[in-house]
């Protein structure tokens, strides 16, 4: 018997107590392991075919809001679609727009203004599309897809007027490693500047953040450096070229004061998260490493406001830290977005949660996953506690005892509070329900003799604010 570990203590390579069992298969009314973060919906296209190397259906999730509106963008292996969240429990697809080709594994977007540009790093035939949102939510409207400028990119970021590509292929075979583009005018980008032209040190640039003109960009695997960009040349102002569980640098994000860079490493599997002091570019500080499960992998990281992390996670689903002391990041809840893969964190390799987005008005998260779609997410509870500081971090575990006769749960509280508790078996028959007062401090509570027949149970836990759903295994 076994249990996702559902612990708001600092994830430690080396602890992780246990693990999620097999799901056969994904259903309509699947059931999710999660932690302070629920589902309003999962939006799921049947027709979505997927690309034949890795099986992925479903790639890229952006978030565009206009008239008191929501929308959902989200990448697929034939195209794009608009998805209608602003009633976060009934997503509406408003329109799909192809893309050059069919069969893609990556599709990537950013917005500037109402118009959303979108890039694939798949072989040509490719493009660059813009995409005119303006008429949601009747329609969009494309209103450049050419190969002109690029051909391909693997990730792109906006940053004032200014475009990044990374990984630029042009029509004529040109290789940037990343290149800017001005958007002056916004439906005719204009090349500006190549990274190779003024510092040809690294072929690959895989993604970058960018803010106020600093270039914060993964370089694969050779590492992190920070460059700025004046509007004509790239100058280099500091780098991270050595760190613990170093791979191929993939992506990063900066908390809102601008102090703490976030970023992950995608290869080889089971990378740890890195969170780093930039305040002084010449004398950059390893803060932390942390991560979730062993073999999984943390895809893109995200940042809301300068304490919540929220990390896409291959095999692991969404995961959420506070990283108000980013010296000691914690923890704070989770959503399996891919339940089919059971404990075995690394195969297939590119199945689970391919990014998020956080920065809807409403604060819904918005979650891609690369078999099941769309999911809409609440996490509105957590997010509060952590920026007014208010939450308790109550983490739990569960773990069989008398040779798994009882059910043991462990509570780590920093207060005095109530605990309700109920266990199902998969077809939703309730098989205990208690309230359990549990205090300050560390906590032992058994279920006895539950006698429960080898299968699959959900146990459900209620406190302080805090919904929990865990899923073991007898």
């Amino acid at each position: 018997m076994y249990l996702r570990l559902l612990s708001n203590l600092i994830p430690m390579k080396k602890n992780v107590f246990l693990f999620l069992f097999l799901f056969s298969f994904l259903s309509m009314h699947a059931q999710y392991a999660s932690q302070n973060i629920s589902l309003y919906a999962n939006w799921d296209d049947a027709s979505v075919l997927p690309e034949p190397t890795y099986g992925i259906r479903y790639n890229s999730v952006w978030g565009y809001a206009q008239n008191d509106r929501e929308y959902a963008i989200l990448g697929a292996t034939s195209g794009t679609y608009f998805i209608d969240v602003t009633t976060p429990t009934a997503p509406v697809q408003n329109d799909f727009v192809p893309g050059k080709r069919s069969g893609c594994i990556w599709r990537e977007y950013k917005t500037y203004g109402k118009y959303l540009y979108a890039i694939s790093d798949d072989q040509k035939p490719n493009s660059l599309q813009i995409i005119d949102m303006s008429y949601l939510p009747d329609s969009v409207h494309v209103v450049y897809d050419s190969n002109n400028l690029l051909e391909r990119a693997h990730t792109l970021f906006i940053d004032g007027n200014y475009l990044y590509c990374g990984s630029v292929t042009t029509v004529n075979g040109a290789y940037y490693s990343m290149a800017v583009y001005s958007l002056s005018n916004p439906l005719l980008p204009a090349f500006i500047r190549n990274l190779h032209s003024d510092d040809p040190s690294f072929p690959t640039v895989h993604d970058m953040y960018v803010r106020h003109d600093t270039v914060y960009a993964s370089c694969g695997y050779d590492a992190l450096h920070m460059y700025h960009f004046n509007g004509s040349v790239f100058s280099s102002i500091g780098d991270l070229v050595s760190y613990p569980d170093k791979g191929y640098n993939h992506s990063s994000a900066l908390t809102a004061d601008g102090k703490t860079l976030v970023f992950t490493d995608e290869v080889p599997a089971s990378m740890s998260i890195k969170a780093i002091d930039v305040s002084d570019m010449s004398n950059i500080k390893l803060q932390s490493t942390f991560f979730s499960n062993v073999g999984a992998t943390a895809h893109n990281p995200f940042i809301m406001g300068n304490n919540v992390l929220v990390v896409a996670y291959y095999q692991d689903g969404l995961q959420m830290y506070d990283i108000g002391d980013p010296k000691n990041p914690v923890t704070i809840g989770y959503f399996d977005t891919y339940p089919q893969n059971g404990n075995v964190y690394t195969s297939p390799a590119y199945a689970g949660c391919w990014g998020a987005y956080v920065d809807l008005p409403s604060q819904n998260i918005l979650a891609s996953d690369m078999q099941n779609g769309l999911f809409v997410l609440n996490a509105h509870g957590i997010i509060a506690g952590i920026e007014n500081k208010s939450d308790q971090h109550t983490s739990v575990f569960i773990y069989p005892e008398n040779n798994g006769t009882d059910l043991l749960l462990g509570f780590n509280s920093l207060k005095d509070e109530t605990a309700s508790i109920r266990l199902y078996d998969m077809a939703g028959r309730e098989l205990y329900n208690t309230e359990k007062n549990i205090l300050a401090g560390k906590n032992r509570f058994a279920i006895e003799n539950t006698n429960l027949s080898a299968g699959m149970y959900l146990l459900t836990l209620d406190f302080s604010g805090m919904h929990s759903v865990l899923k073991f295994v007898k």
